[in-house]
């Protein structure tokens, strides 16, 4: 039984070029080992971003979301390449709750931590539910491609990247013109070595183009007095490991009402991933769509339990994954260890707020706008047919509405632009299909 849940990871050769290595198939374990680490570097600013907004802890973040990594390993039978992060849908959530004035740790982090284990049960069931209806139907998932076909899923995942440019922008423009430049020198960077890089160091071009890109700026700035240095006293004074500080949930009815309607926006974060991935590896995951939600709401509980932010799966993620073409599931696994032995690490926690923040601003712009032709790539793949007036309308106003952010206040629920994009983009096409054949519908 065993063998039937897990794949067998059968190993390929990676470094042939354009090779595309399956969710059950692996690379060696050196360019396994590097490949993990890279999705961890592309994982991490929004990850510890997060909990910088809410005032948690960084190093718990962290580590919990290795932990929960592991966790929807399990659940989905390693069969659904996926990294789980800090999700940024709890950030209104917590601080309406907590009252949190945005520096220094948060006072009021218990009442946030109970409504975020009350939020992942609710996800578990919604869960249970989904992976219920998929063993009914034997394994088959049609009915999520009746509500979801590729014009709906292609502009979900577009809309996940156009969301966050306004957050790479203004990384990416800092304060200063010398900032500024350096964000794009760090797109050239990661450019330079997907274009011209070969073999294992082009698949690491995340990785290798952040390092590049953060030795230019210590050149430039600790060298040449551009620009405001690099500090590293921090790192110097941090202990090599220590347990991150931990805290513990108070459960609040209020608090709940408010933060627990979240489930909603990591259903439908997590159902766009599972889309993009099965286009991007030309498998139909949907069958794993049940138990994906499960392992999810699982991960976000225990996450809670210890003064860590609810977690979802990572869209930056996706786009490591686009560019390097690299879906094997062990590679999540090892991401995953690297992550947590990171989290019991207090000098890792003060090297990483040295990394400067226009490489980061830099860094965003690229995977971001990976995330946003993942989404192009669905239609392109699925041949989309443009000409026919409902795709034409479902996509263009689920792209507004994503990229503008459009969002919907119902009492203490907040639907921001991502959430409301998706669902609009659900709602949308089944109202459209209603009348779909009744007349003319050709652009």
């Amino acid at each position: 039984m065993f063998n039937s849940y897990f794949p067998r990871w059968r190993q390929v050769p990676g470094g042939s070029q354009g090779l595309v290595v399956q969710p059950d198939e692996r690379l060696s374990w050196t360019q396994s080992i590097a490949m993990g680490a890279q999705h961890v570097v592309a994982m991490f600013g929004s990850t510890i971003l997060a909990p910088l907004l809410m005032g948690f802890d960084t190093n718990v973040a962290i580590l919990m979301s290795g932990i929960g990594t592991l966790v929807f390993f399990l659940f989905v039978g390693g069969r659904v390449p996926s990294y789980l992060g800090s999700s940024f849908a709890f950030i209104g959530g917590v601080i309406a709750v907590t009252g949190y004035a945005g520096a220094g740790a948060n006072g009021n982090i218990g009442l946030a931590l109970g409504a975020i284990i009350a939020c992942g049960l609710v996800y578990t069931l919604i869960g249970c539910l989904v992976w219920w209806l998929n063993v009914r139907s034997g394994g088959g998932a049609g009915w999520i491609d009746a509500l979801m076909p590729p014009v709906v899923t292609g502009a979900i995942v577009a809309v996940i990247g156009l969301n966050l440019a306004p957050i790479a922008a203004k990384g990416a423009m800092g304060g200063s013109t010398f900032d500024a430049l350096m964000a794009l020198v760090t797109v050239l960077c990661v450019g330079g070595v997907a274009v011209y890089a070969r073999g294992t160091m082009q698949r690491l071009l995340i990785l290798v183009g952040l390092l590049l890109a953060c030795a230019l700026y210590a050149v430039l700035t600790n060298g040449l007095g551009f620009g405001r240095p690099i500090d590293f006293s921090a790192v110097s004074a941090a202990a090599w490991l220590g347990l991150p500080r931990f805290q513990s949930p108070v459960f609040s009815v209020h608090a709940m009402s408010v933060i627990v309607p979240v489930a909603v926006i990591l259903v439908a974060e997590n159902l766009g991933h599972i889309k993009a991935v099965s286009a991007m590896t030309g498998k139909n995951l949907d069958v794993y769509l049940g138990r994906a939600f499960v392992g999810d709401g699982v991960a976000t509980m225990i996450s809670g339990a210890f003064g860590g932010t609810g977690v979802t799966t990572y869209a930056e993620n996706i786009g490591v994954m686009t560019v390097t073409r690299i879906y094997s599931t062990l590679v999540f696994v090892i991401a995953a260890v690297v992550a947590i032995l990171l989290g019991f690490s207090p000098k890792f926690g003060a090297l990483i707020q040295t990394i400067p923040g226009p490489v980061l601003g830099g860094m965003s712009v690229v995977v971001f706008g990976l995330i946003a032709i993942a989404g192009a790539r669905i239609w392109v793949v699925n041949q989309v047919d443009f000409s026919d007036n409902r795709n034409l309308i479902v996509a263009a106003v689920t792209l507004i509405l994503g990229a503008g952010n459009f969002s919907l206040q119902f009492g203490a629920f907040r639907l921001d632009g991502i959430g409301t994009a998706t669902f609009g983009s659900i709602i949308l096409y089944a109202l459209l299909k209603l009348g779909h054949g009744r007349g003319p519908k050709k652009a």
